[in-house]
């Protein structure tokens, strides 16, 4: 056999990672948007910090007025504004691949830099004593977002699912169980996400089941 052929037949080499052992394998190719436009604009849609965008005003404004329509405002600064402008610019230096950040490593690069944000805005929401509604609501996030990171460091859950299922639990505690008319919405981005081949079934069940085992009791305790 040539060098030549030897060459060619030799094993690929396995990037290893600075903590040891094999690299995850890199993600499989999304579905262009031509071929699932209802499944895009789903995910779209349902991102977490859309929901951070209309819940915080919203359970602001049910819970005190035009004043806490403004301390919603200021919570969706923190919890939905900030964290999007970081995972742009982390993309733009190339910090992690996309504002999705698909990699399982990427988001432990990433998270923390949110959570930094989520708890400075929880931090002024309570010096400035805004609504308790809000207060929860962010904390009860922070909180879904906690579980999600631990469990990020062996397995990728889908944060979509998480925290839909997090804010219906916390739509439930403030306007009562016919907010449950809501949960297709939330099984309906759990599918968009498996189509999009940006998760499994599994990963996104498991979202939605710690959105709710989480979210439910934190904000049932602070709301």
């Amino acid at each position: 056999m040539s060098r030549s052929d030897q060459a060619s037949a030799a094993p690929p080499v396995v990037p290893v990672p600075a903590g040891g052992g094999p690299a995850e394998p890199a993600s499989k190719e999304l579905v262009p948007h031509d071929e699932a436009r209802r499944a895009w604009l789903l995910s779209d849609v349902g991102e977490p910090r859309n929901w951070m965008l209309v819940l915080a005003p919203l359970l602001g404004l049910h819970a005190d007025g035009w004043a806490g329509l403004g301390w919603g405002a200021f919570a969706a600064l923190f919890t939905a504004v900030l964290p999007t402008l970081i995972l742009r610019l982390g993309e733009r230096r190339r910090y992690w691949g996309d504002r999705h950040v698909r990699r399982r490593q990427d988001r432990l690069v990433a998270a923390p830099e949110e959570m930094a944000s989520v708890l400075a805005g929880t931090t002024l929401l309570y010096v400035g004593n805004a609504p308790a509604a809000v207060r929860a609501l962010v904390v009860t996030m922070a909180s879904v977002l906690l579980a999600l990171l631990a469990i990020t460091f062996f397995w990728k859950v889908s944060v979509h699912s998480a925290v839909a299922s997090g804010a219906l639990a916390a739509l439930m505690a403030v306007f009562g169980p016919w907010t449950l008319v809501l949960a297709p919405s939330v099984a309906l981005i759990g599918w968009s996400r498996v189509r999009l081949r940006c998760h499994t079934i599994s990963q996104v069940t498991v979202g939605m089941l710690i959105g709710a085992a989480v979210g439910a009791p934190v904000y049932a305790l602070l709301g």
